[in-house]
């Protein structure tokens, strides 16, 4: 039989439990250590690539930049300029022959209600739209709020505003207006 029998003064200490806590610490630790660096080299590296690509759009921006200056000093000489007035002036023409005013006319009779009559119309052409200023004549209140939500559910009629109304003059005995109502509106036909 052993007996085991310590004759130190101090009794031996094992370390083990900490030297195994510690090792596992300082494993973990270099994981996230390493995990860190990782993502610091990526970070580092997307944004030495964002960096490259602003660069090479700036140096875009610039090019063109300059090509625009050049472009409008071109455009600004003299001759070349009214060359661009006349081009608009022809285009303003092309625009205002192609535009279609018997669909424009024919929609605005399908708008109107009963009682409802047209006394005069000035047309103002804009980019592809027409805006319109109607004068009309109706016979009750009823007919004109007809005619404005006739205007406003339409597809081809938008913006409408009532500008002025108004009686008629008393010389117009014959009429059988009560109100006269100036309105503004665009039209577009797609």
């Amino acid at each position: 039989m052993k007996v085991r029998l310590n004759l130190a003064t101090k009794a031996l200490e094992t370390h083990r439990r900490f030297l195994a806590g510690s090792g596992i610490v300082a494993t973990v630790a270099g994981i996230v250590f390493l995990w860190l660096g990782w993502q610091v080299y990526s970070a580092r590296k997307a944004d030495a690539e964002v960096r490259r690509r602003t660069a090479e759009i700036r140096e875009k921006m610039d090019r063109l930049e300059v090509q625009r200056q050049e472009l409008e000093a071109y455009f600004a000489q003299k001759d070349i300029a009214s060359l661009h007035e006349r081009a608009s002036f022809l285009n303003s023409i092309i625009d205002a022959r192609s535009f279609n005013w018997t669909r424009m006319f024919m929609d605005l009779e399908h708008v109107l209600p009963g009682g409802v009559h047209v006394l005069s119309i000035e047309p103002e052409q804009k980019e592809g739209h027409v805006k319109l200023k109607l004068t009309v004549g109706a016979s009750s209140d009823e007919a004109k709020v007809k005619l404005i939500r006739a205007l406003e559910d339409s597809s081809e009629f938008s913006e409408v505003r009532e500008v002025a109304e108004h009686n008629p003059p008393n010389s117009s005995t014959q009429s059988l207006d009560v109100k006269i109502v100036e309105l503004t509106t665009v039209y577009s036909r797609s």
